[in-house]
């Protein structure tokens, strides 16, 4: 491997908000301290066993990374250091939550050598964070990003949620305006869905909540569109915008389908041939690594079949820069006509995909449906 991205997983939360689906726990403050050196200790060894491989971007998510303190996450960074060649220029990323971090926690990030910050924001309106269980208030917000600035970060990312059931147009322009007033160099805006097994499912299921409208949701992705792009920012990935030279170097190693190793429970890992995943409990996690058993809960070979859709999937996200053809012929010694040519074709006669000598893309047309296409390359 020229180099990997590594994603790290941090699975607590101070609350879990009803909509999510993903590993994360609220209530586990005893095993931060136990987790973090049992964390440490894994990645540091996995790297070692692998001869100490170039790592280009690493990613601290969760859960909500900033709960755990700055020596905890120290432990954590160090080892990656220890454990891998870490590019000197790395893109070094933390999730945080508005309203578990000041500028003193912002100070420690940069002096652990985190250069880009992604703040949970999702809405700019106090109603609708209520609804979503968010533990901050809109001026949280303000004073995070304020906070951000102050302690030197000039790589941020604002996460936006829009879809709320019942949502109006107009507080959806509201926190667009307020996220682009903020000036971060990067917005994810993200349809709210209904997870199956989340609270957010079982009120939808009571009838208490209406379920998400799927033509209101393409109507605010749309406005979206506009303002984000009458600000200036980049529309790249389906649900991602970014100043220019500002893309998430990690999530373009997801989706140019290129290597990773993913670290914490519940985590997944990819090297192209092979993917696999740690166990989702923190503390078998943390019981695994301490008795010296491996954390892998379960793993698939990739066969070339598989391997060719999901590369196809994934990079037809990038809406700028596509699926490469010929990064397609060198990986797979096909071109991507040879095998999806009447898929391809069909699609574009539908309008929907633009196929030029170098890359296959996404037209706007598409970008309100993308899933329905993308699934053509399952």
């Amino acid at each position: 491997m020229d180099a990997w991205g590594i994603y790290i997983h941090i699975p607590f939360c101070e609350r879990k908000c009803p909509y999510c689906d993903f590993n994360t726990y609220a209530g586990m403050t005893s095993l931060y301290e136990r987790f973090a050196r049992t964390l440490a200790q894994e990645i540091r060894a996995e790297g070692e066993r692998r001869g100490r491989p170039r790592a280009r971007t690493v990613f601290l998510g969760g859960g909500t990374p900033t709960v755990l303190n700055p020596d905890q996450l120290a432990l954590i960074l160090d080892a990656v250091r220890a454990g891998f060649d870490l590019a000197e220029n790395a893109e070094i990323t933390s999730e945080a939550n508005p309203g578990t971090v000041d500028r003193a926690r912002f100070e420690a990030l940069r002096e652990l050598g985190v250069n880009r910050l992604s703040l949970g924001a999702q809405s700019f309106n106090a109603d609708e964070l209520r609804f979503l269980g968010r533990i901050h208030g809109v001026e949280d917000i303000y004073r995070a990003v304020e906070a951000a600035r102050a302690a030197g970060f000039d790589n941020l990312n604002l996460d936006l949620i829009y879809g709320l059931p019942g949502q109006p147009t107009s507080t959806w322009e509201h926190s667009l305006r307020e996220a682009i007033a903020l000036a971060p160099e990067h917005l994810s805006c993200y349809a709210l869905t209904v997870e199956e097994g989340t609270p957010l499912a079982r009120w939808v299921a009571e009838g208490r909540v209406p379920a998400p409208d799927d033509d209101l949701q393409a109507d605010l992705y749309a406005r979206a569109r506009e303002m984000l792009a009458g600000a200036g920012y980049v529309h790249y990935e389906i649900s991602n915008w970014a100043r220019p030279g500002h893309m998430c170097a990690h999530n373009l190693i997801y989706w140019r389908n290129e290597p990773y190793l993913g670290f914490g429970p519940g985590a997944h890992s990819c090297d192209l041939h092979r993917r696999w995943w740690t166990v989702r409990s923190p503390q078998v996690y943390i019981q695994r690594v301490e008795s010296g058993e491996s954390t892998e809960a379960g793993g698939e070979v990739l066969d070339e079949q598989t391997a060719m859709g999901e590369t196809m999937m994934l990079g037809l996200r990038l809406l700028q820069e596509g699926v490469s053809r010929p990064g397609f012929q060198a990986r797979f010694g096909r071109d991507v006509l040879q095998v999806y040519g009447p898929i391809l074709r069909r699609l574009e006669d539908l309008g929907l995909l633009e196929i030029a000598d170098a890359f296959v893309r996404l037209t706007p047309r598409a970008y309100p449906i993308a899933n329905r296409v993308l699934v053509e390359f399952i």
